[in-house]
């Protein structure tokens, strides 16, 4: 697509990126996607250092295409992580959660274009101010983390648009060509798909959590755990476990300790569909069909085609 703010930042064909997924985008379909003519990437958000080395490295052999890596800015082993992504000459980083001024400057010296995930015009702001070169507007419909303001995408992207001049990238709740269209109507740049790339064969979560995922219907999530994070998650015994705390009125330490450690490995990477934490997004109960990465761009691309031209043909 010419003449896109995206597609010339990041070298790519479409202007269409694959969100970085715990327990899901590795190597396979970080390099799938790019292959595809979007931009993949891979997840160190549940990966040790020496892990994300692995994966970076098989996917600069699987793809000769850019690719991105999402990194957690409150990750533990952050240090290690950037020096490694340094090492292996990564070009693109999306950073998320945590302040981007930490590490914005150090990694564009390094010659890598940076993109900061925000939930509101505030963190827009913010991030305007140190320096990104882009900005991924994550709205309350995304699956896993999401932002406290409970700000709608269709809602977060003209708002964003008001006030800055950097490119944007819509993400929550866009899974087709028609959704992609419609977040570029509202002023976005570009798109970043997470639930529709989770039914792939690519995808590194398990298959019981796939299998799930076609079954749920369109209420089948909600975004609870405020008191520790804001995260969607599909209805389960373990979601109504934390239910059943809040009609007791529990304390957030005992919120803590029913969570645990490793819930979202459990769900998503170990297949524990009733005791996992299974992060999704909303639109996931459109999605009941398990197709390669490289037909769900090819698909969502012809799609955004035929849905313009129809918007070209409309009148009222």
């Amino acid at each position: 697509m010419k003449n896109n703010k995206i597609t010339s930042l990041f070298e790519i064909e479409y202007p269409l990126i694959q969100a970085g997924m715990i327990w899901t985008s590795g190597w396979k379909l970080a390099s799938a996607v790019s292959n595809a003519g979007g931009l993949g990437i891979i997840g160190a958000g549940s990966m040790y250092p020496e892990v994300l080395k692995e994966h970076l490295q098989k996917c600069k052999k699987a793809t000769h295409k850019p690719f991105g890596v999402n990194v957690p800015l409150l990750y533990p082993d952050i240090e290690e992580i950037m020096k490694i992504i340094v090492e292996e000459e990564v070009k693109i980083v999306f950073t998320s959660a945590g302040n981007p001024k930490t590490w914005t400057k150090f990694l564009q010296e390094k010659g890598i274009k940076v993109a900061h995930v925000v939930s509101s015009v505030k963190f827009a702001l913010k991030s305007e101010e140190a320096g990104v070169d882009a900005i991924v507007a994550e709205g309350f419909e995304a699956g896993g983390h999401n932002g406290r303001e409970e700000t709608t995408t269709m809602t977060l992207i003209p708002m964003i648009k008001q006030k800055t001049t950097l490119p944007i990238i819509a993400a929550g709740g866009i899974a087709t060509g028609r959704g992609m269209l419609a977040a570029m109507v509202l002023g976005a740049d570009a798109v970043q798909i997470g639930t529709r790339f989770v039914m792939t064969p690519e995808a590194s979560c398990h298959q019981n959590f796939k299998n799930t995922i076609k079954e749920i219907p369109d209420d089948g999530t909600l975004s609870t755990l405020k008191e520790v994070v804001p995260t969607r998650l599909i209805k389960n015994k373990f979601f109504e476990e934390v239910m059943t705390h809040y009609a007791n009125n529990g304390k957030r330490e005992e919120l803590i300790e029913l969570i645990g450690r490793a819930r979202p490995k459990k769900g998503m990477f170990e297949g524990d569909i009733e005791e996992g934490e299974l992060q999704i997004g909303q639109i996931g109960g459109l999605i009941d069909e398990i197709k390669p990465a490289k037909e769900v761009v090819e698909e969502i691309i012809t799609d955004f085609e035929k849905a313009k031209q129809e918007m070209a043909n409309f009148s009222f």
